[in-house]
């Protein structure tokens, strides 16, 4: 138990798992998986989108109908984030146990993968032609709920280079973490930034809808913001800054107290 306290309690993993969430939801609101996202609703549920908002009524009960279609919108979501997330903590692991075995270089290759940041957060601005391309399936499989995990894990790993400035930076602080239970923690805590917003759109879909038509209007800012919070990022790392951040906050952590 003292060994999960002190994993979690890390003055630098608890800033980590801040900057991983919010690598997450960058990656939901990204050109390439929110427009996506009814789509996949469809897919993962087996409900068109009509159903799915709830304007579909059939034998003239609109109440159980709307139950059901919620809870069938519910399952399938989670499923389906449970089927990517798998995948992408899995590459928390790796990247967590290479920076315990690779710990004499941490320093050198934290700042390599700090450059490699920057220019992914710089690509996810625009600024670097060719980073912005959408590598993923064109052509869905038909599924239906039960289905869902398994096109959760074709969505990241047919994902990944599309989502990748986010997901780069998210291994980059796995690395610095030097542990595969941090890596995979990190991980998980980026899947829940990408997944809960996807949840949350499914059982909201029709009052959600305005919200995805602001944030495709404003794309240009938002992803000049999460490309900047990316580059930041990679500063930190290449610059040092991010151990002595790492140091301090270790040092005024203890003193950290919950009030239960």
């Amino acid at each position: 138990m003292d060994g999960v306290t002190e994993t979690v309690a890390s003055g630098s993993l608890i800033l980590a798992m801040l900057l991983a969430f919010s690598a997450g939801v960058v990656s939901f609101i990204s050109p390439c998986v929110l427009p996506l996202a009814p789509g996949y609703l469809s897919y993962v549920t087996g409900l068109t989108g009509a159903e799915i908002a709830g304007e579909a009524e059939e034998g003239g009960s609109p109440g159980g109908l709307k139950v059901a279609v919620k809870s069938r919108v519910l399952l399938g979501s989670v499923l389906f984030v449970l089927g990517f997330s798998v995948v992408f903590v899995s590459y928390g692991v790796l990247f967590g146990s290479l920076g315990a075995v690779l710990l004499q270089w941490q320093d050198v290759i934290t700042r390599i993968l700090g450059v490699l940041v920057i220019v992914m957060g710089l690509g996810f601005m625009g600024l670097v032609p060719g980073l912005q391309r959408e590598w993923r399936l064109h052509r869905m499989p038909s599924y239906s709920v039960w289905g869902a995990p398994v096109l959760g894990v074709l969505f990241g790993i047919g994902w990944s280079p599309c989502i990748g400035p986010a997901l780069t930076a998210v291994q980059s602080l796995a690395f610095t973490e030097a542990s595969a239970a941090r890596g995979a923690l990190l991980s998980l805590v980026y899947c829940l930034g990408l997944g809960l917003p996807f949840i949350v759109l499914g059982l909201a879909f029709r009052q959600m809808a305005g919200t995805v038509a602001w944030v495709r209007r404003h794309y240009a800012a938002i992803m000049r913001i999460g490309g900047g919070l990316l580059v930041l990022i990679g500063v930190l790392l290449v610059t040092g800054l991010w151990n002595d951040i790492t140091v301090w906050m270790r040092t005024i952590a203890p003193s950290f107290e919950t009030l239960l």
